[in-house]
């Protein structure tokens, strides 16, 4: 299937896959494989279907631009504050342009690496808004190799919103679910088979993830049984954990109005009649029915049961993972909800974030998560940042409901099984509104920062520890120790995961109670 890969420093990167030649870039420091097909365009018969392996290559192929971002992705994060998004700016490249014919990766090496140089790979995942072209890989691999420890970098594009996690009965019976989680898997079988053309070992990949990618991950390690089926070997997990989910029925009333939005009711087939539509029409209505975050359901085939659930029976893969948080992962969420007072809080927990749950029940939460600026989110910063009355009380509260909570639990269970590192990051604390915020540890990895050496060695040796930072114990149910990072003159230690206990062991028993149709 895999020819040779020949470069140099001085020569234009190319690389032989099946009968097929791909030529790349290079800046002298890294080769990049820009932009590459991984499956067939999921267009027209193939909107809505299970991802198709790409046929063999032939012919000559220029891989020297990304692709195109999947619908679905939006040109920056959602409900942030100016200088939170001249952070991401300073790390993350522009977005590229959108359309359907997507499914595309990118595979970054140091300059010259050769076909058998079986360097480990990272496959790397991206958050909702954005696509792959966002992530400027060439930074870690640069890290990799002044570190002396050289990897392959590759990002992959996956299908978004609608286009990638439409649920219903309809969609159900057409086995066409969660679709983005499929061509995620389609991505990692192409890895195995391809990797090594570029330089790359098919037996030393790890998946990494941040935010939406980082849920992804888990959700990876979770289907078929939580059997990798040797795509990967272990993982690196940013703000995502197994959450509760809730089932693909919960999907219908989106489905229908979608259908309903694009004049498809009457067809006999609503599914084909969404697929018959032009890539405008389409856009259109899923704009009009607001479906653009749409986001994985159990569906009883690939997603077997609730994340959180099979987590729990251990059903999940037996591999090493590192899984850590920002400080403050709720405080991007609670910007412009409109909560008021005590009642609003209620209310929109109610509503959104545990739904149905009994007011009883979220009376004890916010017993727990007092209305008192100085214990709200950002945390540390006393009675600023009250932008609004309840914003840092809120802003806790789904932290730890969303992000804290379900990490903590995923580290208590699996602790004792397999070896597993955990890290919150406290920096950027200055940020107005945002303080520590979900994403903010974007900036330590790619920057690249104090969390790109440890990210590098646990992709050569499932390890993190390296050569360059304190050392990162493991997180064991009797000794919960976290590397915390922080603003100021001691960036790094290790402290324990043990803050506001009571209030997420909460959490997590009523967000299993009263799991969401969409995260």
């Amino acid at each position: 299937m895999l020819s040779s890969f020949a470069s140099s420093r001085d020569a234009t990167p190319t690389a032989y896959l099946d009968e097929g030649t791909f030529i790349g870039v290079t800046d002298g420091r890294t080769d990049s494989f820009l932009g590459v097909p991984y499956a067939k365009p999921p267009v027209g018969a193939l909107r809505f279907a299970v991802p198709q392996a790409h046929d063999q290559y032939s012919g000559s192929y220029e891989a020297t631009a990304f692709g195109f971002s999947c619908p679905g992705s939006g040109t920056g994060a959602p409900n942030i504050t100016d200088e939170f998004q001249a952070l991401l700016d300073s790390v993350l490249m522009e977005q590229t342009a959108i359309d359907e014919d997507c499914l595309t990766l990118n595979v970054i090496v140091p300059a010259g690496t050769q076909s058998g140089a079986n360097l480990p790979v990272a496959v790397v995942r991206g958050f909702y808004y954005g696509g792959s072209s966002q992530f400027n890989g060439s930074t870690i691999v640069e890290r990799s190799i002044e570190l002396g420890e050289p990897i392959v970098f590759v990002s992959i594009n996956y299908r978004l919103s609608a286009y990638g996690f439409l649920a219903s009965q309809e969609i159900k019976d057409a086995g066409v679910t969660n679709l983005g989680l499929r061509d995620q898997r389609e991505a990692l079988k192409w890895v195995q088979n391809y990797v090594h053309a570029f330089g790359g070992d098919p037996a030393k990949v790890i998946i990494w993830g941040e935010s939406s990618g980082a849920l992804s991950v888990c959700f990876q390690m979770i289907t078929n049984g939580g059997n990798p089926e040797g795509l990967f070997h272990g993982a690196f997990i940013e703000s995502g954990a197994p959450l509760p989910l809730g089932n693909y029925t919960q999907g219908q009333a989106s489905y229908d109005a979608l259908v309903n939005s694009a004049n498809c009711t009457a067809a006999s087939s609503t599914l084909e009649c969404l697929r018959d539509l032009s890539f405008e029409a389409l856009t259109q209505a899923i704009s009009i029915t607001s479906l653009q975050g749409l986001t994985p359901l159990v569906d009883f085939d690939f997603l077997a049961g609730s994340p959180a659930n099979l987590t729990a029976q251990g059903i999940i893969a037996n591999i090493p993972f590192v899984n850590g948080n920002c400080d403050d992962e709720g405080t991007e969420f609670s910007l412009n909800t409109g909560i008021a007072n005590e009642s609003d809080v209620v209310l929109a927990l109610q509503e959104g974030y545990l739904p149905g749950a009994p007011t009883s029940a979220l009376d004890q939460v916010l017993s727990l998560y007092p209305d008192d600026p100085a214990a709200g989110s950002p945390f540390g910063t006393g009675d600023e940042n009250e932008i609004t009355p309840e914003f840092k009380r809120i802003s806790a509260i789904l932290g730890d409901l969303d992000f804290q909570g379900p990490r903590r639990s995923m580290m208590q269970r699996l602790a004792g099984r397999q070896p597993v590192w955990s890290f919150l990051s406290k920096r950027f604390k200055y940020l107005p509104t945002i303080g520590s915020g979900h994403e903010t540890d974007i900036a330590i990895v790619y920057g690249p920062g104090d969390l790109t050496d440890y990210v590098i060695n646990f992709v050569n040796h499932l390890n993190p520890n390296n050569k360059t930072g304190i050392y990162w114990p493991q997180y064991t149910v009797d000794e919960p120790q976290l590397l915390t990072l922080w603003d100021g003159s001691e960036p790094r230690n290790i402290t324990n995961d043990t803050y506001r206990a009571e209030g997420m062991s909460l959490l997590i028993q009523l967000g299993g109670e009263f799991p969401v149709a969409s995260i």
